[in-house]
């Protein structure tokens, strides 16, 4: 019996050292001021140099696709004169603030709260008449997950003139071959052409795994979408290969 009592006895200590944490304990949001420079642009924005230990927030960081997809819009900067624009993926903004400064209306969306916070700290950034790169184009954040067709429909119903442009850089790090699928499919009705206008998705991608350079292709062609390389765009980003696609629908 006086084994049996210390072994509870033990027991209940050991229950009394579980520390439950608090879903911030996971967050980092020390963000810093970063400057960026992509042409004649100079970006300042705040972001994270190292992720927070939720993998779940890649987007608090500014990754190797992103500086790819802005290298290649700040060389053709004519053909985003007066357009509008949704990127998918957002995280921090940093595509969607070089955009603001030639488009019409530039639309950022992010699956995740956290990342959706600093993502509309950065647009209020470069919205005050304080900031000497102020814009006074039409820059706004929207929540979208990928597959949620009601988030998509939403935003269409918000703009109803659409996008010219879709955009999107390093948002395959997490998919499987089925989320792949899904997450054309959700994001297709944003290619629909309208008024004889043929709207393009443009895609900086990142190669982590040879698998998954084919796998992109495969599922774009299954919902019968064309991806076309962009010529002189393959180069060596950091120390990966990347490379930007056009995806316009058949």
């Amino acid at each position: 019996m006086e084994e049996r009592g210390n072994k509870l006895k033990h027991e209940e200590e050991e229950e009394e050292e579980i520390v439950c944490l608090d879903a911030s304990f996971f967050v980092d949001d020390n963000y810093q001021l970063t400057k960026f420079t992509f042409g004649s642009q100079d970006i300042q924005l705040f972001c994270l140099h190292s992720a927070s230990t939720d993998f779940d927030l890649t987007g608090q960081l500014v990754w190797p696709g992103a500086m790819l997809l802005n290298d290649y819009l700040s060389k053709n900067v004519k053909m985003l004169q007066g357009c509008t624009v949704i990127e998918l993926g957002s995280g921090v903004g940093i595509t969607g603030i070089l955009c603001s400064r030639f488009c019409r209306k530039v639309v950022m969306t992010d699956h995740n709260e956290e990342v959706l916070k600093i993502l509309k700290k950065n647009i209020e950034l470069h919205s005050c008449p304080e900031n000497v790169s102020s814009i006074s184009h039409e820059l706004v954040a929207e929540k979208l997950e990928w597959g949620n067709t009601g988030q998509i429909n939403e935003i269409l119903r918000k703009h109803p003139g659409g996008f010219d442009f879709i955009l999107g850089a390093d948002i395959f790090i997490r998919f499987q071959q089925s989320s792949i699928s899904m997450f054309y499919d959700s994001f297709k009705p944003l290619l629909q052409v309208r008024e004889g206008r043929k709207r393009k998705f443009i895609l900086a991608y990142v190669s982590r795994a040879k698998t998954m350079d084919s796998m992109i292709i495969i599922e774009a062609s299954k919902l019968r979408m064309k991806m076309k390389e962009v010529t002189g765009t393959r180069c060596i980003v950091g120390n990966l290969e990347g490379v930007v696609f056009e995806v316009t629908l058949e």
